[in-house]
């Protein structure tokens, strides 16, 4: 699930930390990194989550209904067809998704009040009376919770409000978290039953790999990139220019004097978009600028080849 994007992005965020605050050293820093990501993994499962939630909260509703003294006939006898989502009972009992709530508790019971109005925009809303007159079947129980997700969820400011004051890991990481839920979503099978596989954190040993690497030798070569990068800042000095922008052009050096195999211009418009979401309206022309400059140097030197 954690991809090499979401590594770049929190190895810039670790490496900003560290170099603001030096005495964190090293391991201190990968340590934050790898917690990071972990959170993001965190996030990642709490966001899967909310189904089940709003699913438990309809039943209460509905069964304290039903249990009212003077009841309609409406609620003696409810629309149940939410509280049975084929999707949704799947999701709830999936293995993997079991283990790791019960190793990381996760709750949304906090945040009851935002859940009742989710729920409350939900059954008020045309894809909610849409779905009721589909076709009674487990593809439409699992379209119905993507099109939920990408209409009512991940665009809900209040979730982003939310989860930011919850850890200060999640303050931008929503929109790529929901991009590998609403991946998962597609990807569940009735026929996979419990075992569904759910997204892993890493796709594999190279991904942890590049993000161990990627901060140690930002790290390692920090004072040297600078340098670099100080013979490219025409009519600047280096103090006046967005600090942020130092700290992505040093990763992105990083990035591509440790790994060969990944094509320059993939590098550089990674870092280029990084710079539009973190730094200035003007960073990344800047940094695409500035880095193409050492990159020549680099290459007329001969310490850099590919």
């Amino acid at each position: 699930m954690v991809n090499r994007i979401l590594i770049r992005t929190k190895v810039v965020q670790i490496l900003y930390s560290y170099l603001i605050d030096r005495e964190k050293g090293l391991n201190l820093a990968e340590k934050e990194l790898f917690a990071s990501l972990e959170k993001s993994y965190e996030l990642y499962h709490l966001l899967l989550l909310i189904p089940v939630e709003l699913t438990r909260l309809h039943n209460l509703r509905i069964d304290a209904a039903r249990n009212k003294i003077l009841a309609t006939e409406a609620e003696k006898s409810p629309n149940t067809r939410l509280i049975d989502n084929r999707f949704v009972a799947q999701l709830e009992a999936n293995e993997a998704f079991l283990k790791y709530i019960e190793e990381r508790p996760l709750v949304w019971s906090d945040d009851s009040n935002y859940l009742r109005t989710l729920l409350d925009t939900i059954l008020g809303s045309e894809l909610y009376a849409q779905y009721l007159e589909a076709e009674d079947s487990y593809e439409n129980d699992r379209s119905f919770w993507k099109n939920v997700y990408k209409q009512y969820i991940f665009t809900d400011e209040r979730l982003a409000e939310m989860l930011e004051a919850q850890s200060m890991y999640w303050n931008d990481d929503v929109p790529i978290i929901a991009t590998f839920v609403l991946k998962t979503v597609k990807r569940f099978d009735e026929a996979a039953g419990t075992a569904q596989e759910l997204l892993p954190m890493f796709k594999d040993n190279d991904d942890k790999d590049f993000a161990t690497r990627l901060l140690r030798c930002s790290i390692d070569n920090s004072e040297e990139y600078k340098k670099l990068i100080e013979q490219f800042i025409k009519n600047w000095e280096i103090e006046r220019i967005a600090f942020m922008d130092i700290v992505i052009m040093i990763v992105a050096m990083a990035e591509i004097m440790t790994f060969p195999s990944i094509p320059l211009q993939v590098s550089l418009n990674e870092y280029i978009e990084i710079a539009k979401t973190y730094s200035t309206p003007k960073s990344g022309n800047f940094i695409n600028g500035v880095l193409d400059a050492v990159i020549t140097l680099l290459k007329k030197e001969g310490r850099l080849t590919k």
